[in-house]
């Protein structure tokens, strides 16, 4: 019982759209309906600025982390547990409760749940996505390079094999929400970091902010 309950909150934290909520607090237009249409940092920083993207971005990564580190102070769970309330947060992201399960990328939760898990992996993972988004300027390209190495850091590091499993889970469903992404990339059309979206492609029928999420 107590493992179902853990796993649900997380979810149900997981579920909250900080990228929604900044948005209403601050006035800002709904990021569903501007630019990549996507509820995460990067899109609210578009349509409002840092303050309102660094906060999003806070509290992306803090609802990854809270759950995972609190399962870990109770030590009460096994490892592949932990792993699960961690799966449960990100997965309350990308398909959230409150929002008939049309989320965000989960790139900032995803993060914060692997601070909480394995800080030292979470720190590489990090490093890693400032540095390809420092070269190149593509907050996409960076986070699909972090995810990546996500798994490949875990097992260099001798993380358990659960968690290293959950964690290339975690990244395969990355992959698949940046489908958009990939394919804007491939032809030249994915907006830099600080950018607004380009106009050609980026508003296709099966891309637009009603479309991608």
């Amino acid at each position: 019982m107590g493992i179902t309950i853990g796993i649900i909150i997380a979810y149900l934290l997981g579920s909250l759209s900080t990228a929604i909520l900044v948005s209403k607090l601050l006035r800002l237009p709904d990021p569903r309906t501007t630019g990549s249409g996507n509820p995460g940092a990067t899109n609210v920083l578009r349509a409002g600025g840092k303050k309102a993207a660094i906060i999003t971005l806070i509290g992306d990564v803090g609802k990854g982390w809270l759950p995972v580190f609190v399962a870990l102070q109770l030590d009460l769970f096994p490892g592949w547990v932990i792993g699960l309330i961690g799966l449960a947060a990100f997965l309350g992201h990308v398909f959230p409760l409150y929002y008939r399960l049309r989320g965000g990328k989960g790139v900032a939760t995803a993060l914060g749940v692997l601070l909480a898990l394995n800080p030292l992996v979470g720190g590489l993972v990090l490093l890693t996505w400032l540095l390809v988004a420092a070269i190149w300027r593509y907050s996409s390209l960076a986070a699909l390079v972090a995810a990546g190495m996500a798994p490949v850091y875990m097992v260099l590091l001798g993380a358990d094999h659960w968690i290293s499993a959950i964690v290339a889970l975690m990244s395969v469903i990355l992959f698949i929400r940046h489908d958009s992404n990939i394919r804007r990339l491939m032809r030249g059309e994915e907006s830099r970091i600080g950018q607004k979206d380009k106009p050609s492609g980026a508003a296709s029928a099966d891309e637009g902010p009603a479309g991608r999420r």
